[in-house]
């Protein structure tokens, strides 16, 4: 894809290790989700994802595993994308047939995590898409960027020199648009770009207004 492999120092792989680890235990210790597929599934994707971080972080060949890392995190991205829509479809269809009848716990814990899984993984897929990815946003002639973030056009002297955006600023991009369902301060850029933050917006409000809704009417 002709994209720079120069990984920023600056940018450390720990926030996003510890963010597919947090969606991991919190779907483990969630009373009564609905579990679709056996319980070492995402444990087994999440484990293809991280050996390649943490070489990327730990060894000196850092461009092969920048490249490992960028295919292993966008094919994560997807997979868990896929099974946390078909998570909800199984719920909602469940809730519109009556063909299983769930409790409120179930529909309130199944809800929290597919809205937490929803948010990682698009996180992560736009910390991978934007600019290159982290290999490639602070290389000569990165890609043209997906999203403008504030701060380029904030004054010099509050932004750090050399600034580039990390994993938590995706990882705010991606909560914001599940919560606002919309732009906050980092505008979309580029056609996929706006089409992820739709399909993103759509499985939060999806969750949110049918789901966790019915759950709370039904708890009440």
């Amino acid at each position: 894809m002709g994209v720079p492999v120069l990984v920023p120092r600056g940018e450390p792989r720990w926030p996003v290790m510890s963010a597919v680890l947090f969606v991991l235990l919190l779907l483990a210790i969630l009373p009564g989700r609905v579990r679709l597929f056996a319980p070492w599934v995402p444990w087994v994707v999440a484990v293809a994802l991280l050996l390649p971080m943490g070489a990327t972080a730990a060894t000196s060949s850092r461009a092969f595993w920048v490249r490992v890392e960028r295919v292993s995190t966008v094919i994560f991205s997807l997979v868990i994308a896929a099974l946390t829509l078909d998570t909800l479809v199984y719920l909602v269809r469940s809730m519109v047939s009556r063909s299983t009848e769930l409790g409120g716990l179930e529909l309130l814990a199944s809800s929290i995590g597919v809205w937490v899984t929803n948010v990682v993984a698009f996180s992560l897929l736009f910390w991978q898409i934007d600019r290159g990815g982290p290999g490639g946003r602070s290389g000569v002639g990165a890609p043209r960027p997906d999203w403008l973030f504030p701060q380029p056009e904030a004054p010099v002297e509050e932004v750090p020199p050399g600034w580039n955006p990390a994993f938590v600023d995706y990882l705010f991009l991606g909560f914001s648009t599940a919560t606002a369902f919309s732009a906050t301060d980092a505008l979309p850029l580029t056609p996929r770009a706006k089409l992820l933050m739709m399909v993103e917006s759509s499985i939060s409000l999806a969750t949110i207004v049918v789901v966790a809704s019915r759950a709370i009417n039904i708890l009440g």
